[in-house]
């Protein structure tokens, strides 16, 4: 038997929970059914930073069709393992959205509380359509009723790392995703 290989960050022991082969089916499947939805039409694609940037670049990677592409910068972890609350706007809107069909993509969605915030500022740029992706969606702490329509996997609330996700700063580069050990 294969002993569990274990990683530390910051203090913190965390252990293997999904592989980098299972992310990379979930993420061409994402963008195989988001390129179905807009067929031949021009939808930006925005990412939230800095845990989307593995996701959306490898999403990127798999989307056959034509796309623009911008970021917004939101923060609500704020160096814990559990969500503040509060959520900062970092950097807001680069580009004009004005009557375009755009696509939000973060790469966890858990209590929802960073997607109320982007919904409120989506509202103000009068877009044609809006939608959200998701890689992970934590369904048991989503506290929020507005529709996530994108949904990559559902997980437990566990807190991870790897692909994007960070503790404290730390792990983002890590390929396969790590959960906190108990």
């Amino acid at each position: 038997m294969q002993a569990i290989q274990e990683i530390s960050i910051r203090g913190k022991t965390f252990i293997p929970f999904i592989k980098s082969a299972e992310i990379e089916k979930i993420v061409k499947e994402l963008s195989e059914k988001i390129h179905r939805h807009y067929g031949g039409r021009t939808p930006v694609f925005v990412g939230v930073l800095n845990g989307v940037i593995m996701f959306f670049s490898d999403f990127l990677k798999n989307y056959p069709g034509n796309c623009e592409i911008a970021f917004i910068q939101l923060a609500s972890y704020h160096d814990n393992t559990c969500s503040s609350g509060k959520v900062n706007i970092i950097s807001n809107w680069p580009v004009d959205l004005t009557d375009r069909e755009v696509v939000v993509f973060e790469d966890i969605v858990d209590t929802g509380t960073t997607l109320k915030k982007i919904h409120k500022m989506i509202q103000d740029q009068k877009v044609k359509s809006s939608k959200v992706a998701t890689l992970f969606f934590k369904p048991d702490v989503y506290k929020s009723d507005l529709p996530i329509d994108y949904i990559g996997r559902p997980i437990p609330n566990r807190f991870i790392v790897g692909y994007g996700l960070d503790f404290d700063g730390m792990g983002r580069n890590i390929p396969d995703i790590y959960q906190l050990k108990d």
